[in-house]
């Protein structure tokens, strides 16, 4: 039997404070008033002080409303029927479908056992090259993509989440403006990948609490479908409005601040979501990618910095692509010796070559002379920017090394790339070489002819 409370000490914003014994931290409670009855979640214990956040806010909220604990933490439904639907941040449907109630799991719980997971050691492939060829996404591997604001991170989580080769997608949106919201359903549900994908989408004007709930609930859900076997891509935006609704809990609460009004502990809230990513021994595995707006495209602040300290790389969208400088899968090497013999030598090519082109960029912006291989950089990098570059793309990642060769073909002579004559001889365009050797030839047949005579 759950006690029931009628008197409330204190309200501050969507918080209210009451004095009980026997409640846990995390705790749900029914919270009744005039204005009807919404569930709130125990945030904060001191000694008999017990702080609840409102769900739907405390608005009409009286000191004499009633609190009736339920005795367990959030819990969300777990069952195959999950896979095609879109539920709120507190996993009530938000597609008007039928509500589900049966085998509850508690969200929010530890992390595995380091004993149970097993080092990463299989490709998730998205089709698209910038990640495919050159920052490899792993299987349990925890990704954020770090973009300013305007980037089109959600276009790009959505591409990954229509092309990406896993077997299910669980999408948590935080904070989403109703246009994001619509953009990703329908851009699911026309290319049916919805069929393999559940959606908890907090919007901007749903209750700041469920915007904190999100991540559980997504994780808790993958954990489950992990253990059944299932490949499971969790593709989490954004983290940053995930940072500022704990600030903003923590700024009611009276908390002290840290870092730009950021709680003390966000690192470890950030951490313990994150740290989720799993390949299970013998079941399947939980791949995380995360969007994380930087606030004035500094990468210095408190949620992108505590990020950089936690995942296994990252990957900056600029200008609307993925930046090759500054992006980086640590886990790519677990994967891509494995691939085809060409793939590192590829990468690491096709890189160099466009670090020269942005250097011939400067150049030409200043005035200097272009030189025939500045010409040739200067192709090369247009090729490049376009048909690897461009996130619209999407191929194979087998197409993609043989797009890269094709390139460098087009631009340059094998001689002129630094590739090793073995992996020339085996990949370099057919068309191309023989070209090559046909003008050699001509001109040693030239060479050989005998010189006139002077009379």
């Amino acid at each position: 039997m759950h006690k029931v409370y009628h008197r409330v000490h204190n309200i501050a914003g969507n918080v209210i404070n009451i004095r009980a014994e026997g409640v846990r931290y995390r705790e749900l409670a029914e919270v009744t008033s005039r204005n009807g009855t919404s569930l709130a979640q125990v945030i904060r214990l001191q000694d008999d002080e017990v702080s609840l956040q409102v769900f739907a806010g405390a608005r009409g909220v009286a000191t004499d409303a009633e609190v009736r604990f339920l005795g367990h933490s959030m819990q969300v439904p777990f069952s195959e029927a999950l896979l095609g639907r879109i539920f709120t941040g507190a996993a009530n449907p938000r597609d008007r479908g039928p509500e589900l109630s049966e085998n509850l799991i508690d969200i929010g719980g530890p992390s595995v056992n380091p004993a149970k997971r097993i080092i990463p050691r299989n490709m998730v492939r998205t089709g698209i090259p910038m990640i495919d060829v050159f920052n490899t996404l792993v299987e349990s591997q925890k990704l954020p993509i770090f973009a300013r604001a305007g980037e089109p991170y959600n276009p790009l989580l959505a591409r990954i989440a229509l092309q990406a080769e896993v077997d299910v997608i669980v999408l948590g949106g935080m904070g989403l403006k109703h246009d994001d919201y619509l953009y990703f359903r329908d851009t699911l549900e026309e290319s049916g990948a919805l069929s393999r994908t559940v959606m908890f989408v907090h919007t901007a004007s749903d209750p700041i609490v469920e915007c904190l709930l999100v991540p559980d609930i997504s994780l808790a859900v993958a954990e489950q479908f992990a253990l059944e076997g299932k490949r499971v891509l969790v593709l989490l935006t954004d983290m940053t409005s995930f940072a500022d609704a704990m600030k903003e809990i923590a700024i009611t609460m009276e908390q002290i601040p840290s870092n730009r009004g950021y709680p003390g502990d966000l690192y470890s809230q950030l951490a313990s979501r994150y740290e989720k990513a799993v390949d299970f021994d013998g079941a399947g595995s939980i791949t995380i990618l995360a969007a994380t707006t930087m606030p004035g495209d500094d990468v210095t602040h408190p949620v992108p910095d505590n990020t950089g300290y936690i995942t296994e790389g990252q990957f900056y969208l600029r200008n609307g692509r993925i930046e090759p400088f500054g992006s980086l899968s640590r886990l790519k090497q677990q994967v891509n010796g494995d691939t085809r013999d060409d793939h590192r030598t590829i990468m690491d090519t096709l890189i160099q070559l466009y670090a020269g082109y942005r250097e011939t960029l400067e150049k030409q912006s200043m005035g200097f002379r272009m030189s025939d291989w500045d010409a040739k950089l200067l192709k090369y990098g247009t090729r490049f920017e376009k048909e690897m570059m461009d996130l619209t793309v999407n191929i194979p990642l087998e197409e993609a090394l043989d797009l890269g060769w094709a390139i460098l073909a087009d631009c340059f002579e094998p001689m002129e790339t630094g590739i090793q004559s073995k992996l020339t001889d085996r990949f370099w365009p057919k068309s191309e070489i023989g070209d090559q050797k046909s003008e050699v030839g001509e001109e040693a047949v030239e060479s050989t002819e005998p010189a006139p005579v002077e009379a």
